[in-house]
């Protein structure tokens, strides 16, 4: 069963609890998602730490039921 958007944008703010989160579903599927994460957390962070600290929050599902994530990180200005 696929994830929500509603349910990636959860478990990524329960991680990163600061973060500004927009999930975009780009196929209209459930099963092809962006998501755009801006958190304090990630200052000092390489763009690769900052993607794993995503990966991290969503637990595991990566490749599973959420079965395609682009995903984007920054830093507030």
């Amino acid at each position: 069963m696929a994830m929500t958007a509603g349910e990636i944008e959860a478990m990524i703010k329960a991680a990163l609890p600061d973060a500004d989160v927009t999930i975009t579903d780009l196929a209209g599927d459930g099963d092809h998602y962006a998501a755009h994460v801006v958190s304090p957390a990630f200052r000092g962070m390489t763009r690769v730490a900052q993607h794993k600290a995503v990966y991290a929050a969503l637990g595991g599902r990566m490749g599973g039921v959420l079965h395609a994530l682009q995903l984007t990180t920054a830093v507030p200005n």
